[in-house]
């Protein structure tokens, strides 16, 4: 008597990203611990300090639009684009086209010819499967 086949379900390519972040965290953390519990207090150089210094783009988005081509063709300088979020709603932080928080716009106290973002929400990782 042979046993029906049973199919094997293909995790999402979102859901690998999150479980393999959240064993990146596990790792960290684990280093970390490991570190404060030396006695030395020199700082460690493993695996971590590879990782962490990976470049990643961050982009903080503050809306979008849609348009046809001859409204985009006739853009010119002065033109204003409407955007689909009004003034005071919190704008997208954006790592590597993945919106992992949100914010509001803020003025940089130190530079005041300069803006930032205040971060209210870190957007929590799905568990993995």
């Amino acid at each position: 008597m042979s046993q029906p086949k049973r199919e094997a379900t293909v995790p999402s390519e979102d859901d690998q990203l999150n479980k393999a972040i959240e064993e990146l965290r596990g790792v960290l953390n684990e280093e970390a611990e490991q570190n404060a519990a030396s006695s030395s207090g020199a700082p460690s150089f493993g695996n971590s300090s590879i990782i962490l210094n990976i470049p990643v783009e961050v982009q903080i988005v503050l809306g979008s639009t849609e348009m046809a081509v001859s409204d985009l063709m006739a853009l010119q300088k002065g033109s204003t684009v409407a955007l689909n979020r009004r003034i005071g709603e919190p704008v997208d932080l954006m790592v590597n086209g993945r919106k992992i928080a949100r914010g509001e716009i803020t003025v940089l106290e130190n530079d005041p010819s300069r803006f930032g973002i205040k971060l209210t929400e870190i957007a929590a990782a799905k568990p993995g499967k």
